[in-house]
């Protein structure tokens, strides 16, 4: 490459950026003076990490572009030596402290506002050149074209190494040559073909294959009166493709050859001058681009997917929308600036005023302004829109031009007032997601995350005051939500109070209304921005708008506006999806939506207006996760009390109740507290007693002793007696799954008291019940018997789940002592109970139990198909503790029936479904997978595989909480002895060492779920 310009690396910069040149060897200037980067490897990694400014690089990219194939024997453990280098050489005097690259778990990011690229200023003039050319014609453009490769200054990135470094040279190369190209048509369109050709010969040496600059030469030869030379380079060419490809030369081609044996002029010379001259103006092009105070914190990936390459030779249309004070009009213009070097014909922005006090701005008003800002006459075009659009699509043909299009109503406001020249780039901005808009690419915003909250806060309020308070900086961000217009609002009442400590804010902001009103300063207010958009929906939207806000739950889907508003759900769908075009309402999932936390406060208050429907609404929405909750329990709707009478059931049966409750996640344990709030306290109560059973089988017993504990102190307050025990045989389930057998026992005596003294039967039964199955957990089976059947004698006839739940106990009890008979006889009426409640849990766990009776007699081959439908109730219920319970049961019967290695198959699919546990969530955890390895390695030692069996066992042994589980570990420890023995006959038996005769995990009664 020529060095037409040596020594310039970046025109124009401040002077306390990083000047990079990349067209050439790679340089790093600041101040004037050239930065010492150190070897080629540490300049490969600046440049994978700048040219990739603003976005996060992982280490493996990192390393995979430097080093490619041939990494070094460190890893990435090579890449912080480079980089805490490059950091030393670039955090100069002028940028010290910016943190120019910025890393994490991870990663390593360029902060893309401290440099500034000769790449850029590269695009900047390429575009000139050719927008002159498409417009001006040859002669405006030749200079122009000089300009852009007189930056170049040899190689691009001379002697670097990686993938990525030779990919960004390839490309680099490319422009080069495109530019040269572009140069030498504009010398031949001036018929000053003589100029051109020794350029062309040395380009096309370069480019052997390159049919459109062969085409070139060729009319230059033509042009220059050598014909004879023009034909012998099509038949080099033609040779070559043959050579190489097996291929003739394009159409194209073929006709220049035909013209220069025909010597037609028509075809050959240049045609005749139809451009206008370049037009000498000494203005700078119009740029409209409001003001902006600070940089833009937080939104660098957006902004990053905003400025990148748009449509060649189209218009790119990119269409931004979010909640009010989301931060679009900043981003877009933030984007807006960094694409204004590609648009020479300027920048303009339009306010269409969507969301503003009065009309919103027309397309014909619009049009007009635009057209007097490009030096048109619109008043001579008249008010006719039509005639309005065509006369700025005539204007605009020819330019380059980025519009930026502010607040928009809808798509059809937006579609006259796109221009026509390509190349052209338009921003939207809209509250409203603008589906009727063709767009190239579309943004919706989401709030800022605490980390890019809190760094807001501090570009206002200063480093040194959040520094200072990182908690209360980090709860403001909370309190703010993440909305850049509230942090912004909260930083400018910081700036005015600097007496206020973070934490005086804070507690400045308690409760909706307070926060509400301290987001307000003069002229900007986060509520009025909320309320112009709430004043352009219809009124059935502002009605499902304000009842949101009254959601127990922060997140929904369209069952709880259409509770609230005793409306179908297929009515409140489409509603909701106007919302979310609407910007008031996101939509994390398909078929969930939830507010932003400012907007839901907003709505709350306009709810509150009316306090009698708003009480109405906020019970409605109870009532319907009670119904969720009753219908998703082992006992059913049936089993509860009509206390709270629900009429017909918003979900069509179990499973769709259950998923229901699945959807709402973490937040299902909310709303019992908000129910309390809302005074409502037997329901409170009520939604307590009936989740408890969900939450069990899901293992959350953490969130189910949060739930009873704030339930049964306001139990006493309630107008149902039976609710004070009901809650505490709850809470002892609880801490019976939870393998807690004291507390368990404790919540079951009290219960049983308080059944006493009220006269409640049902309550009686259930608390006796547990209190047997506690019994049996500590190995008392004469006290469980005396329990249990103190529950059987007081069970009313209808209570078919504590009667299932008794029988099953007494089941476990009679197998505990070894009458195993009985214990079917038990099971038996315990199925049939269960099968009249119709849950899938129930009658899983029945069905374990009989499978183990049936194991105890020795009869394995009866037990196999009960454990098969076990452990298909457990899955549809989606309960993983009796899925594993089934699947580890069902391995050891078919292991005893004399088939080791199809047991190996239901063993491995318990330990998979035991990785899927939540660790915190089940107790016994790590008990389980001892057993699973155990019962593995008896049968690998059955088939002979000592050497797997040994590793089953040790795996066992290793585990971190193995010598807490007294049965597992003396399994583990008689497997390795076998092993070592080559016992085969000793460990061909299918029975671990037992207590009893129960040949399974025997912590407890299976009906609990509990191993």
């Amino acid at each position: 490459m020529n060095c037409a310009a040596a020594g310039v690396c970046v025109a124009g910069g401040d002077a306390g950026q990083l000047q990079v040149g990349l067209l050439g060897p790679l340089s790093v200037r600041c101040g004037g003076r050239n930065l010492d980067l150190g070897p080629v490897r540490r300049q490969a990694v600046l440049v994978a990490l700048v040219l990739r400014a603003g976005h996060r690089v992982t280490h493996e990219d990192l390393l995979d572009d430097v080093w490619g194939d041939h990494p070094p024997t460190t890893g990435v453990r090579v890449l912080p030596s480079h980089v805490y280098a490059l950091r030393q050489a670039l955090e100069t005097e002028a940028v010290q402290g910016t943190g120019v690259i910025r890393s994490g778990k991870g990663w390593y990011s360029f902060d893309a506002q401290e440099i500034r690229l000769d790449t850029d200023e590269l695009a900047a003039r390429s575009g000139r050149a050719h927008e002159a050319r498409a417009s001006a014609g040859p002669a405006a453009a030749l200079a122009l074209f000089g300009e852009a490769l007189a930056l170049f200054r040899g190689e691009p990135l001379a002697g670097l190494p990686g993938r990525y470094t030779n990919s960004v040279r390839r490309q680099l190369q490319e422009q080069w040559a495109t530019l040269r190209r572009g140069r030498l048509e504009c010398l031949f369109l001036l018929g000053r073909s003589a100029e051109a050709l020794e350029e062309l010969a040395e380009l096309t040496a370069s480019r052997p294959l390159d049919e459109g600059l062969l085409a070139l030469q060729v009319r230059a030869l033509y042009t220059s009166g050598r014909q004879a030379e023009a034909l012998d380079a099509f038949h080099v060419l033609r040779g070559r493709l043959r050579e190489e490809h097996g291929a003739e030369p394009g159409e194209e081609l073929r006709g220049l050859y035909e013209a220069v044996l025909r010597q037609d002029d028509t075809i050959l010379l240049p045609p005749p001058g139809t451009y206008a001259p370049a037009p000498v103006s000494l203005s700078p092009p119009v740029n409209e681009l409001p003001g902006d105070v600070g940089p833009l914190v937080g939104r660098e990936a957006e902004l990053a997917l905003l400025s990148g390459p748009g449509s060649p030779g189209g218009i790119t249309v990119v269409a931004v929308d979010g909640t009010p004070g989301i931060g679009k009009t900043r981003l877009s213009v933030q984007a807006a600036r960094q694409l204004a070097h590609l648009h020479p014909a300027g920048c303009l922005f339009v306010d269409l005023r969507a969301h503003a006090t009065g009309q919103p701005l027309s397309p014909r008003r619009a049009l007009a302004r635009m057209l007097r800002t490009l030096g048109r006459d619109s008043d001579r075009i008249g008010d006719d829109e039509d005639e309005l659009v065509a006369a700025w699509r005539t204007a605009t043909s020819g330019l380059r031009l980025l519009l930026v299009l502010d607040d928009a109503v809808d798509a059809q406001q937006v579609r006259p007032l796109l221009p026509s020249g390509p190349d052209s780039t338009v921003i939207v901005t809209s509250r409203r997601r603008l589906a009727g808009l063709d767009a190239t690419r579309r943004h919706s915003l989401a709030p800022l995350p605490e980390e890019g909250g809190v760094r807001l806060l501090s570009s206002v309020v200063g480093p040194d005051r959040t520094n200072r308070e990182p908690q209360a900086a980090a709860e403001l961000a909370r309190l703010c939500d993440g909305l850049p217009l509230a942090l912004r609002i909260i930083g400018a009442r910081l700036q005015t109070r600097p007496e206020w400590t973070l934490a005086h804010m804070v507690g400045r902001m308690t409760g909706d209304e307070n926060r509400l009103k301290e987001l307000n300063a003069d002229d900007r207010s986060v509520a009025a921005a909320f309320q112009l958009s709430y004043e352009h929906l219809p009124p059935q939207q502002q009605h499902i708008f304000r009842v949101l806000g009254l959601s127990p739950t922060v997140e929904f889907d369209a069952r709880t506006p259409a509770a609230m508003l005793s409306l179908p759900a297929h009515e409140t769908g489409p509603a909701l999806e106007n919302l979310v075009d609407a910007g008031l309402v996101r939509q994390p999932r398909p078929g969930r939506y939830r507010l932003h936390d400012l907007v839901r406060a907003h709505a709350r208050r306009l709810a509150q207006a009316t306090p009698c429907t708003a009480r109405t609404a906020g019970t409605a929405a109870l009532r319907l996760h009670l119904d969720a909750a009753r219908m998703a329990s082992d006992c059913g709707p049936r089993g509860f009390p009509a206390t709270h009478p629900l009429g017909a059931s918003a979900y069509a049966d179990w499973r769709d109740a259950t998923d229901w409750l699945d959807e709402t996640r973490g937040e299902i344990v909310d709303v019992v507290s908000h129910a309390l709030s809302l005074g409502e306290k037997d329901l409170a109560c009520s939604i307590a007693e009936a989740l408890t059973d969900y939450l069990i089988s899901r293992g959350r017993h953490h969130d189910a002793r949060a739930v009873l504990g704030v339930a049964i102190e306001s139990a006493r307050h309630t107008d149902d007696r039976r609710m004070t025990a009901a809650l505490r045989n709850c809470m002892g389930m609880t801490e019976l799954f939870a393998s807690c057998a004291d507390p368990a026992r404790h919540w079951f005596e009290e219960a049983a008291d308080l059944s006493h003294r009220y006269d409640e039967p049902s309550e009686l039964a259930r608390a006796m019940t547990g209190l047997g199955a506690v019994a049996l957990q500590s190995g008392d089976t004469a006290a469980a018997e005396a329990h249990i059947e103190t529950a059987l004698q007081v069970i009313p006839p209808s209570d078919d789940w504590g009667a299932s739940a008794a029988q099953s106990a007494l089941g476990y009890t009679r197998l505990a002592q070894e009458h195993a008979e009985e214990a079917l006889d038990s099971f038996a009426v315990a199925l049939a109970r269960a099968r009249m409640v119709g849950r899938p849990r129930v009658q899983s766990r029945t069905l374990i139990c009989m499978a183990d009776a049936h194991s105890a007699l020795g009869r394995p081959h009866q037990a196999q198909p009960l454990l098969h439908e076990a452990a298909a109730l457990a899955t549809a219920a989606k309960d993983l503790m009796l899925l594993f319970l089934a699947l580890a049961r069902l391995g050891t019967a078919v292991h005893q029936e004399g088939h080791p290695d199809a047991a190996m198959s239901h063993f491995g699919q318990a330990l998979t479904v035991q990785r899927d546990m939540k660790r915190k969530n089940e107790p016994q955890w790590g008990r389980v997978e001892m057993d699973i390895r155990c019962r593995a390695g008896r049968a690998h030692l059955t088939a002979g595989r000592r050497d797997e069996a040994r590793q089953q066992f040790q795996a066992a042994l290793r585990l971190p909480d193995a010598s807490t589980y007294d049965l597992e570990r003396t399994q583990a420890i008689h497997g390795l002895q076998a092993c070592a023995a080559h016992d085969l006959t000793a460990a061909d038996s299918a029975d671990p060492p037992q207590r009893g005769v129960v040949p399974v995990l025997d912590s407890g009664p299976i009906w609990t779920a509990g191993t």
